[in-house]
């Protein structure tokens, strides 16, 4: 007989969930398996599962992973007004931020960071799918602008990690134009000269399929990643066809030439630093070639 059956109700509900939260702490379920992994197992390796699946990690994770020594200086993002529209359904849209804010511990989907790969410069901007699906808002055009501009004034290239259902309902034609925006901060790394490198994570869909995340002069796609800019349902529904088996996956897309490499999460950083060297061969900073360096770096 199980002890906590002679508990009284009140203590037996409490020692219950913390069972359970520690259950949810140590052990994760493969998306693709269903099988439970140990946290520490998954996290030594990157948070991809022995049946490959490659699950969806934190902004500061990616620098990790990505930077040279996992070092790296956070890029301040400007501030925006919250809820231009005053906009409600069920819920507020102000609730619906500061839950988010709550869970992530951030202001908005987009984070970025300035450090090294392979000793060449570079800023990456993650999009954290956490953080309201990843939705493209006002905030996040910003944080795109801010990290474009950055990476022109450092020289450096500029790395997005994309991850989002689409643009955020809730601030209708502001998010809108973040498309266009972003496209021309785009235009501006080009035109320096400087490599703008797309990586693609699950999901990547709707207006930011739609925008930036297809125009870099290079993409990369994490294995499986769905990449579409509307369900298979609704394409099957508008042309009354059966479509191919993963049709908008990495792998299926890199076939037909609309993703350049699919690059699992351990090899990344290596890919990125081959790539930056050719596309970079005489940027490499004072401080990888042995000299003092000219800025400041630190990790999480």
């Amino acid at each position: 007989m199980n002890w906590l059956t002679n508990l009284p109700p009140g203590l037996k509900s409490i020692f219950s969930k913390k069972a359970d939260a520690d259950k949810e702490s140590l052990w994760v379920k493969c998306p693709k398996t269903g099988e439970l992994l140990y946290r520490e197992d998954l996290e030594a390796a990157m948070w991809v599962t022995p049946a490959g699946a490659h699950m969806r990690v934190s902004p500061e994770q990616r620098f990790k992973y990505m930077f040279d020594g996992g070092l790296w200086t956070e890029i301040p993002m400007p501030p925006v007004v919250k809820d231009p529209l005053k906009f409600k359904d069920d819920k507020r849209y102000i609730d619906r931020l500061k839950s988010a804010k709550a869970k992530t511990g951030r202001e908005d989907c987009m984070v970025a960071a300035f450090g090294e790969i392979g000793g060449r410069r570079a800023v990456i901007l993650v999009q954290d799918f956490a953080f309201m699906g990843g939705s493209l808002g006002m905030a996040a055009g910003e944080a795109f602008i801010k990290a474009a501009e950055t990476a022109v004034s450092r020289r450096a290239a500029l790395i997005v990690v994309t991850a989002s259902g689409g643009a955020r309902m809730q601030e209708s034609s502001f998010a809108l134009m973040q498309m266009p925006r972003t496209v021309l901060a785009i235009q501006d790394v080009k035109e320096a000269r400087l490599p703008y490198i797309v990586i693609l994570a699950d999901p990547t869909s709707g207006g930011v399929l739609a925008s930036y995340a297809m125009l870099g002069d290079v993409h990369i796609a994490e294995p499986g990643a769905q990449l579409a800019f509307t369900g298979p349902r609704v394409i099957e529904q508008t042309i009354r066809e059966k479509l191919p088996e993963g049709f908008q996956r990495s792998e299926f897309l890199r076939e037909r030439g609309m993703v350049d490499i699919v690059a699992p999460r351990r090899e990344l950083a290596g890919t990125l630093a081959v790539i930056l060297g050719i596309l970079m061969p005489n940027a490499r900073s004072r401080k990888s070639r042995g000299g003092a360096g000219d800025y400041a770096l630190s990790s999480d």
